[in-house]
């Protein structure tokens, strides 16, 4: 059978084609209720889809927006992505989300496909392997913010979390209960990841306020698959720490599952604070204490800017919005010397 056009509908509704055109842009200002009543069921009976390509080179827009997500295996990247698809979802734009698996060479790749996809705008966890490429879209107004991270030298409108505080938080509840030696350990330290970078930083700044010593074997920043191996070095030390901060949910996997395979009983042989609250961490025993992010927020926050590039005539200067952690205490951090049996 013949696809039916909109000159059907329009004959079938005993409309213009204009008509249709105008129902179909949700153009119903001057539209009696009849005549949009007539033209829905004639869509329907004629089982009539339109054009969605045509339509969009016509408005110049496919109401589509463009998620580049540095390592979709971050529960945190979960979150604010379903976060940030129900707010575009709510204002008509649809989504395609992309994982970069923290490859530039990967990330750039769905940029120019994404492009050549025409989508109105994208919102990138930058690699930050590509400041040429992000450097262009900039060049060219294209609508584009950044979430988790901060590219150095570029002029975009960024969503992150205030890592130095984030870090700050766990040494300070650490301290408060009486640990000494305090570790911290993070996922690959190379190519100057904002939030690893940050929360590094704030880990060292948070001992030196509380006159406690940085320790540089206390610190490690390796890909994940080498991170039981940090973890074996780092209980090896003649003076292993009492407590370690897990840089982010990926990190924390690899601790506790070392923890299990070497007997070392979380809470009591050693202390834990994860920064990035996980699904399990109610449930497992002893309960983890962790460093939340407000995820939800930051997701909203990224698609309300992209979407408000789309409303404003004029370039406004660009901002680093960053957004407060909160401190959820459980068992794994109790005060030393305190069983959890």
């Amino acid at each position: 059978m013949k696809k039916p056009t909109i000159s059907d509908v329009a004959e079938h509704a005993h409309v213009s084609k204009s008509t249709v055109s105008q129902f179909l842009n949700e153009r119903f200002d001057y539209m009696r209720e009849e005549t949009r009543e007539r033209i829905e069921k004639s869509i329907a009976e004629l089982n009539y889809q339109p054009n969605v390509v045509a339509r969009s080179l016509k408005l110049k827009s496919t109401a589509t927006i463009g998620v580049i997500v540095a390592n979709i295996l971050h529960s945190f990247s979960t979150q604010v992505v379903r976060a940030i698809e129900d707010k575009l979802n709510d204002n008509n734009f649809s989504t395609i989300i992309c994982n970069a698996d923290d490859d530039p060479i990967k990330e750039k790749r769905y940029i120019e496909t994404l492009l050549a996809k025409q989508v109105d705008g994208l919102i990138i966890f930058p690699t930050s392997g590509n400041i040429a490429v992000y450097q262009r879209l900039v060049d060219a107004n294209y609508p584009i913010v950044f979430v988790d991270r901060c590219v150095s030298g570029l002029s975009v409108d960024t969503v992150k979390l205030e890592n130095h505080e984030a870090a700050g938080l766990a040494v300070e509840h650490l301290v408060m209960n009486g640990y000494e030696d305090i570790a911290i350990m993070t996922t690959s330290l190379d190519g100057d990841i904002t939030p690893r970078v940050e929360r590094v930083d704030g880990y060292k700044c948070a001992l030196e306020r509380f006159q406690k010593p940085v320790q540089e074997e206390y610190i490690k920043g390796k890909d994940r698959k080498f991170l039981k191996q940090e973890l074996a070095e780092l209980f090896s030390l003649p003076k292993p720490p009492q407590a370690i901060i897990s840089g982010n949910d990926l990190t924390l996997m690899e601790i506790l599952e070392y923890a299990t395979e070497n007997g070392i009983k979380i809470g009591t042989d050693i202390g834990l604070v994860t920064i990035d609250e996980v699904a399990f961490a109610q449930v497992y025993h002893p309960s983890l204490t962790t460093v939340s992010q407000p995820t939800f927020e930051m997701g909203e926050k990224a698609a309300d800017l992209l979407l408000n590039k789309f409303n404003s005539e004029k370039s406004i200067k660009s901002q680093i919005y960053n957004f407060t952690p909160s401190l959820i205490v459980r068992d794994s951090s109790k005060e030393v010397g305190v069983s959890h049996e």
